[in-house]
């Protein structure tokens, strides 16, 4: 094939008439095998490519794509190569440093709902998924073009591609046509063809992650003979973890390497090599990833600094690395990372340059942070804690956690998922994938960095409760059923317990202590982190009593005082175990002058060995760091803690998982009726008027858009003066609420720019008057330039409870809608909870349940009960209208009064700006 220049898409932009190109359509996206390829739309410079392309074709594939081999390919390429990126679009994807044409899909609308569709990959890369991959990513940009319904043409025996298109999870109509089939879908994306997609995503990663974790033979570019190095220690790890494969020193400078004969470049090797680790200086990188490339190397870690962690240089070196493996298909651990361990007996492979031998478990770990990860896997040990595979992403520039937890998903030696994150690279992603795995291993995570998380500069109330902190990782956590510890300590205490104990089937927790003290302690952690200690039940009670001293209390904690020996732990354990109004227990032990903390450990181990009825048991041995070994065994590990503040918490995190699993997956509300394109159109038209940086929409526009979607707005007039604030009082049965609309308020109540119950026009007009000088007396830069105000009047609303519903959209994670207690002291009282939208019912329920003023809406001091459905109505149809609306950056419904029967919006503000365009289906980066 002859060698093409790069594809240069225009960067300038295009003469008057020409189409602009879709830039925002370009995406690296994995196949099934773990690879990936750069998919992006068509433009005159891939004549050539495409011409390439389809010369290279077999005559089967020419036939079954054209219906005949007689044809100019070149003329063709051309045809393919005009399109205007609405009524004609092409799409290809490429690979190879030469940015090789490997697929190419295209539409051409032929009614204003309908386009003809057509395929092509090449031969090398039929049965990879790409064919699937380019259809989604057509009907993405077809469906943007308002092209509903895609149709093809095949011939009757190509079964392989009406194969592909019924796999792909679109819903597909075939009929017959003389001498072929016509097949017609719909270009939406609905549930099926999302959720194929996904899975295919999922095999990707576990496809891609096995060239890493599961390789048939490793290369260690910068291997060097001597010891201490990290290139040394990185290939003495290997050598001495006896990794199940060859492995392959790289040094130009020297032709052996701790005894194992080195290759000057890794092209000289000459076996396969799927992993190639790089521990050479940064600025040589991606000129080693080159090398890999041609060799056919399908996975690289690179250990070396120097890159996105470091400044604007390091970020370049960075992008060029990714392009390189891009390029070539292959996939990218790093960089700045301290390597990979899988500890499967029969892998053993061990490319970390840390000083520890890992044991082998069934606790998988990525770490963000290097350091860190090397000391976390250390500690892990000191506690018995065994790993499956342990990876440190370094930078993240390609391998993300999403890949990760794809892998683990599938892997069956992987039975706790832990993670330490610093960053998100696609937290909507992470939270569908963490969903989906949660619901068969639990994840457990720390993530750093909870005082700046949420920081943004927002101008409503919402935003202020959201900004300065990280309630917006929490929803997500809360929401996708991770396990999110404060500390690293509680990180692995909670994973000892998931690792080597049942989950609990309720929050009753039995305490069998031989001192009064930390059993009350116990008691207290527990109750504090929402568990039950209940009293044991008669029985119980009775045959505890048959060999414990009369001074020992039976009712829970169970404190078999000082006295208390070896066997009389074993005794309690298995008759407390067996109560079934327990569901978990903690064996507390405090040395005393007689019994042994080995003794005591060996009675609890038997106690569980013996029958626990499947509840998790978990065992505290005060300054009695011998007993931890006893309680770690090749078939049972009891969890053991210093203290029992810890253990009720690691409890705790497994009570409120197991509830989170059990509970049936809710589907996202879908709100029935709305004016979805409607609302859309009035937004399209106020950013029109807004100009680029977007703004507030004025009362008429926030009262339609509002109505498109059943929030409950109050009945309002707008008025442009204080005259005709009195005329549209005179319309109002019953007292008035007046409001100015001043441009950026959000304090309205302190600026003096409220008043309520007026009565009668000639009131409400004084009123206005009034309210206009006042306002036109502020200083400038606290409601902005004096401008003469316009007025709201809106018939004042029956006393209820004052909540507030809005949205933060944030630029990471989506729009984020909070609930809380609303009125003018929202912002002290701070009573907020949050989810990320789209929400289900059972997401807008606890919303509101678990807020301190839930206690308002209940009823309070002989008032009614507050219609609560009404309010989560509210946040439904909030959260609806958010989903389907990016470009609203704000919102605040505040207050919503809330009364017996119904719930209504009494002030609202919304502010919008442009959305950058949705990245396509799979895109990687």
């Amino acid at each position: 094939m002859a060698t093409l220049a790069p594809p240069a898409p225009p960067s300038t932009p295009p003469l008057a008439g020409e189409p602009p190109y879709p830039r925002h359509r370009e995406a690296d996206v994995a196949l099934a095998d773990g690879a990936t390829v750069h998919v992006r739309p068509v433009h005159p410079g891939d004549v050539a490519r495409l011409t390439e392309f389809y010369r290279h074709w077999s005559l089967e594939s020419l036939v079954l794509r054209f219906f005949s081999a007689g044809i100019d390919v070149e003329r063709l390429a051309e045809r393919f190569c005009q399109v205007d990126y609405r009524d004609e679009f092409g799409l290809v994807a490429t690979t190879g440093p030469d940015e090789r044409v490997v697929g190419h899909a295209s539409y051409s609308r032929a009614t204003p709902v309908y386009a003809e569709v057509a395929f092509g990959v090449a031969d090398d890369f039929q049965g990879r998924g790409l064919c699937t991959l380019l259809l989604v990513h057509l009907a993405e940009a077809a469906a943007a073009n308002g092209i509903a319904v895609f149709e093809a043409e095949v011939l009757p025996h190509n079964h392989r591609m009406v194969g592909v298109l019924r796999d792909s999870g679109f819903p597909i109509h075939v009929s017959s046509a003389p001498d072929s089939l016509r097949i017609t879908l719909p270009t939406s994306i609905g549930t099926a063809a999302a959720e194929r997609f996904e899975d295919r995503e999922r095999l990707a990663a576990v496809a891609a992650l096995k060239a890493f974790l599961e390789p048939r033979g490793v290369a260690v570019i910068g291997a060097s003979r001597t010891r201490g190095t990290v290139g040394g220690e990185l290939f003495h790890n290997l050598l001495e973890y006896a990794f199940a494969g060859p492995v392959y020193p790289v040094n130009p400078s020297a032709a052996v390497v701790q005894c194992v004969p080195a290759y000057a470049g890794v092209e000289d090797i000459p076996g396969p090599v799927d992993l190639a680790v790089i521990a050479v200086p940064a600025a040589r990188v991606a000129a080693v990833a080159e090398q890999c490339g041609r060799k056919g190397v399908r996975a690289l870690v690179v250990i070396s600094a120097g890159f996105g962690e470091s400044g604007a240089e390091g970020r370049a070196r960075q992008q060029a690395l990714l392009a390189v493996c891009r390029r070539y298909g292959m996939r990218v651990i790093g960089p700045n990372c301290i390597g990979i361990v899988n500890a499967d007996p029969e892998v053993r492979l061990n490319a970390m340059f840390g000083p520890l031998l890992p044991t082998p478990g069934t606790v998988a770990f990525s770490s963000q942070s290097g350091a860190l990860g090397l000391a976390a896997m250390e500690y892990a040990a000191q506690l018995g804690i065994g790993i499956s595979s342990f990876v440190s992403v370094g930078n993240k520039a390609d391998v993300s956690g999403n890949d990760l937890l794809g892998y683990w998903e599938a892997d069956p030696r992987t039975k706790v998922i832990l993670l330490y994150l610093e960053s998100f690279g696609n937290p909507r992603k992470f939270s569908r994938i963490a969903r989906r795995v949660g619901r068969e291993k639990p994840i457990v995570v720390v993530k750093s960095g909870r005082s700046a998380a949420g920081a943004r500069a927002t101008s409503s109330h919402t935003g202020a409760l959201l900004a300065a902190s990280d309630v917006t990782v929490d929803a997500l956590f809360r929401q996708a059923g991770v396990i999110r510890t404060d500390t690293l300590a509680e990180f692995f205490d909670v994973a000892s317990l998931l690792a080597n104990q049942p989950l609990p089937a309720g929050r009753r927790v039995a305490i069998v202590t031989n001192g009064g003290g930390p059993g009350i302690l116990c008691a207290d952690a527990c109750e504090g982190e929402a568990l039950s200690v209940p009293e044991l039940s008669g029985e119980t009670q009775a045959a505890l009593r048959r060999f414990l001293p009369p001074e020992a209390g039976v009712l829970n904690p169970v404190d078999m005082i000082a006295s208390a020996s070896a066997d009389d732990y074993r005794r309690a354990l298995e008759i407390v175990a067996a109560d079934p109004a327990i569901d978990g227990v903690i064996a507390i032990f405090l040395r005393p002058l007689t019994t042994r903390a080995e003794d005591v450990a060996d009675a609890v181990l038997a106690a569980v060995r013996d029958g626990s009825a499947g509840k998790p048991v978990l065992g505290v041995f005060m300054a009695s760091p011998q007993a931890r070994a006893r309680l770690t065994t090749p078939d049972v590990t009891i969890p053991t803690y210093d203290f029992p503040e810890p253990a009720a918490r690691a409890l705790a995190h497994a009570v409120h998982y197991a509830e989170w699993r059990r509970a049936p997956l809710a589907p996202p509300y879908e709100l029935e009726g709305a004016r979805r394109d409607e609302a859309a159109a009035l937004i399209a038209a106020a950013l029109g008027r807004l100009g680029e940086t977007g703004g507030w929409l004025d009362p008429e526009e926030v009262a339609l858009v509002f109505s498109c979607y059943g929030v409950p707005l109050v009945e309002q007039s707008l008025a442009a003066s204080p005259e005709d604030a009195g005329a549209a009082a005179r319309a109002v049965d019953g007292p008035v609420a007046l409001k100015a609309v001043v441009p950026g308020m959000v304090h309205k109540t302190e600026a003096g720019a409220v008043r309520l119950n007026l009565h009668g026009a000639a009131e409400v007009e004084a009123a206005a008057a009034d309210m206009a000088r006042r306002l036109a007396r502020l200083p400038a830069g606290d409601a902005g330039p004096p401008a003469a105000p316009r007025f709201l009047v809106q018939p004042m609303v029956p006393e209820g409870v004052e909540m507030i519903a809005g949205i933060v959209h944030d630029p990471h994670f989506g729009p984020v809608v909070a609930c809380g207690a609303g009125g003018v002291m929202v912002e002290v009282l701070r009573d907020v909870s949050v989810r990320l939208a789209p929400l289900t019912r059972d997401d807008a329920r606890a919303m509101v349940r678990e807020l301190k003023s839930h206690a308002l809406l209940a009823g309070h001091r002989g008032k009614p009960p507050a219609d609560v459905a009404a309010l989560e109505d509210v946040l439904l149809r909030v959260g609806a209208l958010a989903e389907d609306l990016p470009q609203i950056a704000e919102l605040d419904c505040n207050p919503v009064v809330v009364h017996e029967r119904g719930a209504v919006v009494v002030d609202a503000r919304v502010r919008i700006a442009p959305a950058d365009p949705p990245r396509p289906l799979g895109a990687r980066r």
